[in-house]
């Protein structure tokens, strides 16, 4: 088998395309996401906690001063900035959440789907019918 007939043949499987299906919505799931928790999410919870905005924080490790904006920071030095983690991290269990809410959702419309009646077994060939004839025929 030729390279290039291997690689088409493994390119055009089903699991492939689905794959790639699902990273493209993934991708874009995951920018859905980040814009709810940026645009949504981060304020309602800046809002209850007094303006708190976990991206401008961060610790200096080249002596800037605290109060200066985080931008202006990294231009002087290098700095810790843990606040943008912790809006990753809340990004993070928002997507999982969400996630898991689906996969719970389609799990149980699968199992609310009722099982279809059994096929009836195909009907018997007529040679195996006639050899059983023979066989009973013989018997007696």
């Amino acid at each position: 088998m030729s390279f290039a007939s291997e690689f088409k043949e493994f390119a055009l499987k089903g699991n492939v395309m689905d794959l790639a299906v699902g990273v493209i919505i993934g991708g874009a799931f995951g920018k859905i996401v980040d814009s709810v928790v940026g645009d949504l999410i981060m304020p309602v919870v800046s809002k209850i906690f007094g303006g708190l905005d976990f991206s401008s924080y961060y610790l200096p490790l080249a002596g800037q001063d605290m109060g200066m904006p985080l931008a202006e920071a990294k231009k002087l030095g290098a700095v810790f900035a843990y606040g943008n983690f912790i809006t990753i991290a809340i990004n993070f269990a928002i997507l999982a959440l969400i996630i898991f809410i689906m996969i719970k959702q389609v799990n149980r419309l699968k199992r609310e789907a009722p099982a279809a009646p059994p096929a009836p077994p195909p009907p018997t060939p007529e040679d195996v019918l006639l050899l059983r004839e023979i066989r009973d025929a013989l018997r007696k």
